[in-house]
């Protein structure tokens, strides 16, 4: 049997902490053949390796080139929005959505937001937690509470990572993300979702996308960590909308 990304939507650039240039990661798509390609550099908000704004026009203008260039992948600006406070409010503002073909967006540690002593006091807590495994009910809450305010808030196109920075209430999430019509990722740079997880979350109507989260160019395309997942949580790969599964 074999498991191949048909396209891949969440991949990192020298633009915020990867090792690659844009073009780097489309030839690498294109290696692969994959139909298209998102570049989703951290977005502005995170103090430690995220792009500045005044970098998005060039960033478009280099995008637009390479799809001029190639008629055998699309390649899609899109960013890995922040979500930076317990409002759901994102590092890109409402008025910046356009700029972006799509947004995608997850909890991240490094952002402050309008409160950064209380970010601060929310990150020191999911680590602390982290480590010792073991989560509060409350921290869970707040940690799921600020999820879903994020997307019922904003036109989010996938939820990367969901639960990896901090433990939530999958179930709602998974509920919400049906609901708000946003897939849920499956990465194969972290552990979420984990088995268990994608069983719980099948429950619902939510689709899933298998990011690659790549920070390399040879890894854009890659899917055998979360492939694997999918098959040990007996998940239909049909659910699955950029996994090609073939006997």
């Amino acid at each position: 049997m074999e498991q191949k990304l048909t396209f891949d939507w969440h991949t990192h650039t020298v633009y915020s902490h990867g090792k690659g240039t844009i073009e780097d990661n489309v030839k690498e798509a294109r290696r692969k053949g994959l139909t298209s390609v998102a570049i989703t550099d951290h977005g502005p908000g995170h103090i430690g390796y995220g792009f500045r704004r005044s970098r998005i026009p060039y960033m478009r203008a280099e995008i637009d080139a390479i799809n001029r260039r190639y008629d055998d992948i699309r390649v899609y600006m899109s960013v890995e929005a922040n979500i930076i406070n317990s409002s759901g409010e994102l590092d890109v503002k409402p008025e910046e959505f356009e700029l972006y073909d799509f947004v995608i967006a997850g909890y991240h540690f490094g952002t402050l937001g309008a409160n950064p002593f209380a970010s601060l006091a929310l990150h020191g807590r999911n680590l602390a937690s982290a480590r010792r495994k073991q989560y509060s009910e409350g921290l869970m809450r707040k940690n799921t509470d600020l999820v879903l305010r994020a997307l019922e808030k904003n036109r989010i196109r996938v939820l990367t990572h969901p639960g990896d920075k901090g433990a939530v209430f999958l179930d709602e999430v998974a509920e919400a993300c049906a609901e708000h019509d946003v897939y849920m990722e499956i990465s194969n740079r972290h552990r979420q979702l984990t088995v268990g997880e994608i069983k719980l979350a099948s429950k619902y109507g939510v689709k899933f996308i298998i990011g690659s989260d790549a920070h390399v160019p040879d890894r854009v395309g890659t899917c055998e960590n979360a492939a694997a997942r999918v098959a040990d949580a007996g998940l239909d790969p049909a659910r699955v909308v950029n996994l090609s599964v073939t006997l």
